[in-house]
């Protein structure tokens, strides 16, 4: 995971923020200062930027003192007019056994987030935490200028190829709750040019009027046509039906976690968007309270399997799919993991 500027997506679509790798004091402190530069912009009160800061230098610290291959994200996060600063801190090492009394002033295990962690939680003004000994353990926090809105239902990840600053794989999400619907886009390749056909999908799902998820992918084919192309797929939550409704056309995969089945595959087509493709398919999954959907890019393998992480799918979408793509991403590819909770 690469350091970098801070960036955004444009209005309406989920911010990707930056990562840091953190080993050594220097990147703490430039992760500190990161997150303090992203508050002013976002022009949180003075009083929640010092929480900010106090927060982002503990996890930041233990991450250079306990964990193994630490990395942290730093990205704005948005709710109607509002906007905070959230972290999520990423390790692998020992993990801890007992979260709750590692959570506790004065506690510290080697290897955790452990030392400092009860300071974290206290700044924060949400946090998730989850974390399974000999896997390592994954932080959410976030800092809001008042009071925080309700967790999100929906979160989602991008990490760059080693070594390019821009992704192209992306994300977007729109409308209630009740009815949301998902993009997931994988730009052919890695670079900018990837990250421009991914751009360019991400205007197009934003723009394009309300319809099914067939009619959104054909609307991405035909708007991609003058990039390299891009795995595409969008999924639609009907909560009133407990249904997902899915449309992909090339190598994006999905899965409805959790409930009786345990896990079930979604259909993607085989194509590239904007060049080839069959006739575009929707189709219809039952998708009951409790059950978890994922979407990844073929950044992240298959043989992640929910049941070696019990009480993750409890967990917030943000944890879940930063431990997917600890776990489950590879290096040698942009990787991308989107989280929706029923």
């Amino acid at each position: 995971m690469n350091g970098g500027a801070v960036s955004s997506m444009p209005d309406g679509l989920l911010d990707t923020g930056a990562w840091f790798r953190v080993e050594e004091a220097g990147s703490a402190s430039g992760v500190r200062r990161a997150a303090e530069r992203l508050a002013i912009t976002l022009a949180m009160p003075e009083k929640r930027r010092a929480d900010l800061s106090i927060m982002v230098a503990e996890a930041a610290g233990n991450l250079v003192k306990h964990a193994e291959q630490g990395v942290m994200l730093v990205r704005a996060v948005r709710n109607d007019d509002v906007a905070g600063v959230e972290i999520i801190a990423v390790d692998s090492g020992p993990g801890m056994a007992d979260v709750a009394r590692a959570a506790w002033d004065g506690h510290s295990t080697a290897g955790t987030l452990g030392i400092g962690l009860g300071a974290i939680l206290r700044q924060a003004t949400w946090s998730d935490l989850y974390s399974v000994p000999g896997k390592g353990t994954v932080l959410a926090a976030q800092v809001w200028p008042a009071t925080a809105p309700a967790p999100a239902r929906t979160s989602g990840l991008i990490r760059p190829l080693a070594g390019e600053s821009v992704s192209g794989d992306a994300y977007a999400v729109r409308g209630p709750d009740e009815r949301r619907q998902m993009l997931m886009v994988d730009g052919l390749g890695h670079g900018p040019l990837a990250a421009a056909a991914a751009q360019v999908a991400l205007r197009t799902f934003g723009a394009t009027p309300q319809g099914g998820p067939a009619a959104l992918v054909e609307a991405l084919h035909r708007a991609l046509g003058h990039t390299r192309g891009a795995a595409v797929a969008v999924a639609e939550i009907d909560e009133a039906a407990e249904v997902v409704r899915y449309a992909g056309l090339g190598n994006i995969s999905g899965a409805i976690l959790g409930g009786d089945n345990g896990r079930r595959g979604l259909v993607s087509l085989p194509g590239i968007a904007g060049h080839q493709r069959r006739q575009i398919r929707q189709y219809e999954y039952p998708f009951p309270a409790g059950s978890v959907l994922l979407l990844h890019s073929d950044g992240v393998v298959e043989r992640w399997r929910a049941e070696d992480y019990p009480g993750l799918l409890t967990r917030s979408p943000q944890v879940i799919a930063a431990t997917v793509l600890r776990d489950a991403g590879t290096r040698r590819d942009d990787a991308g993991v989107l989280v929706v909770k029923s």
